[in-house]
């Protein structure tokens, strides 16, 4: 064999990495070993997890029963429509020292609202004063508000009394300075054959005849609210009430969470906030449309509350969350998917959650 030939059939030495042979197999095995724990773990906690919700989805009933809602398009958040910052540079009055206002009314420079912990209170010269209570009891969660009342909407009437709506417990009359209450309507009294289940707003006339009011819904509770925007349910009324003669009478039905009403100045007309919907409503109780009604105005920037006039001739309209576009709506979008708020709700039930927690984080996803 020639020089040339072996150097051909030499093969060149690969570098080879000392290390402790004793250690390198036992790293590997550990290493396996590991990564099946964690698989088998993994596996075993999602089944645990995917069979009980797979039940929950297939077995359980949910608490409401939705139908497809149709909206337009939100409108674009441009122009006067604009997101801006200026609430915040508003006055915050009596911060920390009220549950829960709604509604306000005042009479001179002295101010009324009711809060969440049942009480309708004065404020005046900087202080907070209990002038009124519908219901007893502790007052700590949505789970007391039926014994313990929730004051929604109040007015100030000619006489120099409030008129309030009690979510729970009906229409009061109050003498604010005499710390005098007076029912006027019961909630337990069925109207129409139909039981008022969330009496919410109400707007009077000069004169302190008439009391046009909101009752949201005979199914569901104002501790239920959640429930009731989501299933979009269609039993909410506008009712017109007589001082005098003690009559009731409804004037709208078949409204999906009706809630803010305001009488127009010329007490022709009546305004009424359909929340689910993002509109307003009127109904007209005087003049050549008597007992007509029509939309006020459709596909609102957000889902409208309360409302209020302006001194500019227009009126105020408070929404509790606002549709964005551009953007994403949740409650648009689940507007139209019936079976995903189906088993959202089924899951929510499912849950270990006390009540009223589990309500609080559901409007926390939503909202």
């Amino acid at each position: 064999m020639s020089e040339a030939d072996g150097l051909r059939q030499r093969r060149p030495l690969r570098p080879q990495v000392v290390t402790d042979d004793g250690q390198v197999p036992e790293a590997k095995d550990g290493s396996s070993f590991s990564g099946r724990v964690f698989r088998v773990t993994f596996l075993m906690l999602a089944v645990s997890l995917t069979v009980p919700l797979l039940g929950a989805l297939l077995l359980l009933d949910s608490p409401i029963d939705p139908q497809p809602l149709s909206f337009k398009e939100p409108p674009l958040l441009l122009g006067v429509l604009q997101p801006n910052m200026k609430l915040r540079q508003a006055e915050r009055l009596f911060e920390n020292q009220l549950i829960g206002p709604e509604s306000i009314a005042n009479i001179g420079d002295v101010m009324f609202t009711g809060t969440a912990d049942g009480r309708i209170v004065k404020l005046e010269n900087g202080e907070v004063e209990t002038i009124a209570r519908f219901g007893s009891g502790p007052c700590k969660t949505r789970d007391d508000e039926p014994a313990c009342g929730r004051p929604l909407g109040i007015r100030a009437g000619p006489n120099g009394t409030l008129f309030v709506a009690d979510a729970y417990k009906g229409l009061f009359e109050v003498n604010p300075w005499k710390r005098e209450v007076k029912l006027l309507l019961s909630s337990e009294t069925p109207i129409e054959g139909r039981k008022m289940s969330f009496v919410n707003d109400l707007t009077v006339t000069q004169d302190g005849r008439k009391i046009y009011f909101t009752d949201s819904s005979s199914k569901w509770q104002r501790r239920d609210y959640l429930l009731l925007v989501m299933e979009g349910t269609d039993d909410g009324r506008l009712l017109e009430y007589d001082t005098k003669t003690q009559e009731v009478k409804v004037l709208l039905d078949q409204l999906r969470f009706p809630n803010g009403v305001q009488l127009s100045p010329a007490e022709d007309f009546v305004l009424v906030a359909e929340t689910t919907m993002a509109r307003i409503r009127r109904f007209y109780v005087s003049g050549l449309m008597k007992g007509g009604a029509d939309l006020f105005v459709e596909n609102l920037p957000g889902f409208p509350d309360n409302i209020r006039p302006s001194s500019s001739g227009g009126y105020w309209v408070g929404m509790g969350t606002i549709r964005s576009n551009p953007g994403f709506s949740m409650l648009d979008f689940l507007s139209e998917r019936p079976y995903i708020k189906r088993m959202i709700f089924k899951v929510s039930m499912k849950t270990t959650i006390p009540k009223n927690k589990m309500k609080m984080h559901l409007i926390t996803i939503f909202f």
